[in-house]
């Protein structure tokens, strides 16, 4: 009886498994009673995998609704199912890397049912969240923080006299990341009880690269390890003691076994004790293998191979466009995606590859987004001149910072929310040597769904108190080209021009490319009621408010701040003399932003009876959402600008 009732929930899992792959519907049989970890604990391994297959459907169905991260989700079905089998979360820590890998661990942890809210304004975050339950213990939208929070948290653990478990779980991708390493040096040194656990799937977002990955390739492909070690170390007990001499030869024998079968053995180098690789869709043996782990004293690397977008045939083929996805039809799995004119990031590329025919200097340089960054046809165009360095910041602003100095002309193509991992190197490598590197920062401003972690808010701040760089940002995209074509002809120092994570506004494209004079601004409209100085896409917003203020008499002018570092002194003190109220108006942090630094200006040159209003992020982090919800609860709309400058208006009267 008992063989057949396994036969028959086998052959459940399976028809489940196949109705997931071809994006056919079915019904949930034990997912709908899945409310905390613990109702895991109740099943048997049979029921394990059929619960699985009825999660990829669930993740499946949901995100084609909300968009989402897809593929690496659904390639930690069984490890998350592992792991809240064994372990008893929140006592027990897991702590996600990155983060877009959690929507699972979600699932079992009590927010199934707002699933239907993931990545909406005040709905469930993509990401794990403190606040939103006792389970996620650590939040992470950047990558390889995992260990360094882990080790953390152990400390912690032995210093309160607790015996919990510490469980980190972090990508092959992520591994490439230098804080990773330091953490893997510094656990292996301490030798406190921590459990790594490696998911390779051997892509971050991007194909990875590096001898980490390669590393990692021949320990996959290299079957024979683990049974040979297990041989030699039942051999070497067999033996009896016979003195310390012996004892250590044999020792040495085990170890050299290591540099016969797999070349580097760096985790065992680094302190571990590796276990692995094992099959991290094979629930049973991936649940032996936890359970081996848990015994082990001291730090032990779990090595879990997974199949990103695992279940999803379409996410299965194409992991790299399946990882964040935006809403699509299940059946064909067809994007869902807004027709509309071109994305300033297909704009940059398109652009780039058209100045490096002209200018063999040029090298595009990117910390493992190529395609998120829009190189993917540039490195076709010149390969050899396309540098991903993956998912490694701080070494690709220094090597940026190297090839600058023997005169190449380095374009760093990096989201903003990324720069800010490289800062120190952006001042002490770059601006202080006054270094000829181009910054291409992608994603400025609000990034919608992503949320907090992702949103490029702070680059102005962090950017222009810095000496020697000029920042700018341009009003559309025939701007950014422009703008492109001054970065190149630009041989003063540093760089950078940002630009947002929208469509252009489908203006002409004028040719041929000319430089800007640095540190000009353009009058968009003329007015003499008050003048607004706005940054990038603030000015499509600043137009809408001044034809708004037109029918009530109010002649705003708007000005194309498009310098924000140097700023046009020139005009700045033109307003001065013409007595006219002054809003400032980014999409980035009030606080050392744009508009701080008008009043910089007009405080240095002792001005302080002007009126001038400031409208930006205020200071606090604000949460995922569309990008319109966004600016719309920090009052960054039209609406916002007309009361502010009427608000101005009866002073500039009395004043006059």
């Amino acid at each position: 009886m008992e063989t057949i009732t396994y036969s028959l929930l086998r052959l459940g899992c399976l028809l489940l498994y196949a109705t997931v792959r071809t994006g056919k519907r079915g019904t949930s049989v034990l997912l709908e009673h899945i409310n905390q970890p613990q109702d895991l604990k109740k099943l048997s391994i049979e029921q394990l995998e059929i619960l699985a297959g009825e999660t990829r459907q669930f993740l499946v169905e949901k995100l084609s609704v909300t968009g989402g991260h897809l593929s690496p989700n659904l390639g930690v079905v069984e490890l998350t199912i592992a792991l809240h089998y064994l372990f008893n979360s929140p006592y027990d820590k897991f702590i996600f890397d990155v983060g877009h890998q959690s929507y699972v661990h979600k699932m079992f942890t009590g927010r199934m049912a707002q699933f239907d809210t993931l990545r909406k304004y005040k709905g469930l975050c993509g990401f794990v969240k403190r606040s939103e339950s006792e389970h996620d213990v650590w939040e992470a939208g950047h990558s390889s923080t995992s260990l360094s929070a882990a080790m953390g948290m152990a400390v912690a653990r032995d210093l309160k006299g607790e015996h919990n478990k510490i469980v980190a779980i972090i990508g092959d991708g992520a591994l490439t990341g230098g804080m990773a390493f330091e953490a893997l040096n510094h656990i292996g040194h301490e030798k406190k009880n921590l459990m790594v656990i490696l998911n390779d799937n051997e892509m971050s977002i991007a194909p990875n690269v590096g001898a980490m990955h390669n590393y990692l390739a021949k320990i996959r492909s290299d079957k024979h390890y683990m049974k040979a070690k297990e041989e030699v170390e039942y051999l070497l007990k067999k033996i009896p003691a016979i003195g310390g001499t012996l004892a250590k030869t044999m020792e040495k024998l085990k170890d050299s076994l290591k540099y016969m079968l797999v070349s580097g053995v760096i985790f065992e180098e680094l302190g571990f004790t590796y276990l692995g690789p094992v099959d991290g869709h094979n629930l049973p043996a991936l649940l032996e293998t936890l359970k081996q782990a848990e015994k082990i004293e001291g730090p032990v690397m779990v090595h879990v191979l997974t199949l990103k977008g695992k279940g999803y045939l379409p996410a299965e083929a194409d992991s790299h466009t399946w990882h964040g996805a935006s809403p699509y039809k299940v059946e064909s799995g067809k994007m869902l995606q807004v027709v509309g004119h071109p994305m300033y990031t297909q704009v940059f590329g398109d652009t780039l590859i058209e100045l490096a025919k002209l200018d063999n200097r040029i090298v595009a340089v990117t910390p493992a987004m190529p395609g998120g960054s829009g190189l993917l046809k540039f490195a076709k165009e010149f390969p050899d001149r396309m540098i991903d360095v993956g998912i490694a910041e701080q070494h690709a602003a220094t090597l940026c910072a190297g090839l600058a100095s023997e005169g190449i002309k380095p374009v760093f193509a990096v989201y903003s929310t990324f720069l800010q991992r490289a800062y120190d190197q952006v001042v002490h490598d770059i601006c202080r040597a006054k270094l000829n590197v181009v910054f291409a920062i992608d994603r400025a401003g609000f990034v919608g769904a992503d949320g907090e972690t992702h949103h490029g808010v702070f680059d102005i701040t962090y950017l222009r108190s810095l000496p020697n760089i000029v920042v700018m940002m341009p009003k559309d995209e025939n701007e950014l080209r422009h703008m492109l074509k001054t970065s190149i002809d630009y041989n003063e120092g540093p760089i950078a021009v940002r630009y947002p994570r929208v469509n252009g506004l489908g203006v002409s494209m004028d040719e041929p490319l000319k430089s800007i004079p640095i540190g000009t601004w353009e009058v968009l409209r003329p007015g003499d009621s008050a003048v607004v100085l706005a940054v990038g896409p603030m000015i499509a917003i600043a137009l809408e408010a001044a034809e708004a203020l037109s029918k009530d008499g109010l002649q705003l002018r708007v000005v194309n701040a498009r310098f924000i570092k140097p700023m046009d002194e020139a005009m700045l003190l033109q307003f001065s003399k013409e007595d006219l109220p002054i809003i400032t108006m980014e999409e980035g942090a009030q606080m050392g932003g744009f508009g701080s630094g008008v009043l910089e200006f007009y405080a240095n040159q002792s001005r302080y009876g002007m009126q001038i209003k400031i409208l930006g992020v205020p200071d606090y982090f604000v949460e995922h959402g569309s990008v319109k919800e966004q600016r719309q609860e920090v009052g960054l709309t039209a609406e916002r600008l007309v009361t502010e400058v009427k608000a101005l208006m009866p002073r500039k009267r009395q004043h006059a």
